[in-house]
């Protein structure tokens, strides 16, 4: 017999899943996180937060407390829960086109557990169009699912905070859908915004890549001083102090992450690829690791130099390394330097040291990602590289 939830959340034990779950447990709904990943759901069920979430720690254990979370690889769930939330996105293949049976898999593999009338909610980005296929799946199967996609546009590690303080966007295929949405959204937040399905998908992938191209104007600009060896730092701050039209100008650095390129380049393949734009910044960002790399070499011989680079996770202050640019960075300084050690302050790895121990063993050190434990560190007689400006 199935467990009897109000929302079942299928990847639920995710970076995407596990916050939404906590908030909708917080709002006073039974939750249900299935996943297959045992060893996050025995962390989970014991109070253990399984990656770093600001305020998630608390509220786990309140849920939990109130017995509206349950945490389980059981797939009988989903027949039990009013609404099922599906967290899996569209990930690239190996050519950087958008693999869109990843989603269709995962419904494959749980269709028998849906029941008639349930409403189906996509949470997790999509290549625009794959929710109507969704919506289309179900009618050929002949069972009425009440499809709907409601984008996550939250910061990792503010996921949270920002369900509750952003507006959530809604788009379905059916008054019911729609209706059950925004009903559920609306216990999160105050503002929701109805969009139809495909304008929800390019809402979201315009935006992220949006942001990636902005990263990599500055970027750019960054290579460009590099080439000349001009101090960005003090043309950033001169460009940018007490200048309202500059204020929103980001400062150069890795823009990596399980999102902004991979959002970019299904963009492009929706487009022909004909987004030149995207590419554009993808030449620019992904090559960033190879900048730093030039600089290095530029300035001393890194055949006999031990270098250290510490923060491997893909963002500050996180400890998530999906498609981190700094393990990148490692591979090429692999080829350059004699000897390459790694520290993180977040990420659990037996293959990194501590910062310490790496700062006393380097001879040359990079900051892959600027967290804040590093800003004031002692790196006297090291050569530093920090396209931060962190230290």
């Amino acid at each position: 017999m199935s467990v009897q939830t109000d929302i079942c959340i299928i990847g639920g034990c995710g970076h995407v899943g596990f916050p939404l779950g906590l908030s909708f447990a917080n709002a006073g709904k039974k939750v249900s996180l299935l996943d297959i990943d045992k060893a996050q759901i025995e962390k989970i069920k014991h109070g253990i937060i399984p990656f770093k979430e600001e305020g998630a720690r608390e509220l786990l254990k309140r849920v939990l407390k109130r017995d509206l979370l349950v945490c389980t690889d059981d797939p009988a769930v989903v027949s039990g829960a009013e609404s099922v939330i599906v967290v899996t996105g569209t990930p690239l293949d190996e050519y950087l086109n958008p693999r869109l049976d990843a989603v269709t898999g995962v419904l494959d593999q749980y269709f028998d557990y849906f029941r008639e009338g349930q409403t189906l909610i996509l949470r997790s980005t999509l290549y625009p169009k794959t929710s109507e296929n969704i919506h289309d799946y179900f009618l050929r199967k002949n069972k009425k699912i009440h499809v709907a996609f409601c984008p996550e546009r939250v910061t990792e590690g503010h996921a949270i905070e920002e369900i509750s303080s952003l507006p959530q966007i809604v788009s379905g295929f059916t008054p019911e859908g729609i209706a059950k949405a925004k009903e559920l959204f609306l216990l999160l937040t105050q503002k929701v915004i109805e969009l139809t399905p495909l304008e929800a998908e390019l809402t979201k992938l315009f935006a992220n890549a949006y942001r990636y191209i902005h990263f990599s104007i500055s970027n750019q600009f960054y290579m460009i001083t590099a080439a000349h060896k001009v101090n960005f730092d003090r043309i950033y701050q001169a460009m940018v102090e007490d200048y309202p039209r500059m204020k929103n100008f980001p400062t150069p650095g890795f823009t990596a992450g399980p999102c902004l390129l991979k959002d970019t380049m299904q963009l492009s393949a929706f487009a022909n690829h004909n987004f030149y734009l995207g590419h554009s910044a993808m030449l620019v960002n992904e090559n960033m690791p190879r900048c730093i790399v030039d600089i290095m070499k530029s300035r001393i011989d890194l055949k006999d130099k031990r270098v250290g680079i510490l923060g491997m996770a893909f963002k500050a202050e996180s400890d998530d390394k999906r498609d981190s640019l700094s393990f990148k960075l490692k591979r090429l300084l692999k080829q350059e330097a004699k000897q390459v050690y790694c520290s993180d302050e977040y990420i659990e790895d037996k293959t990194f040291i501590s910062k310490e121990e790496l700062i006393e063993r380097s001879d040359v050190i990079a900051i892959g990602a600027p967290h804040k434990a590093y800003a004031a560190l002692k790196l006297e007689g090291k050569a530093v590289f920090d396209i931060w400006g962190i230290v």
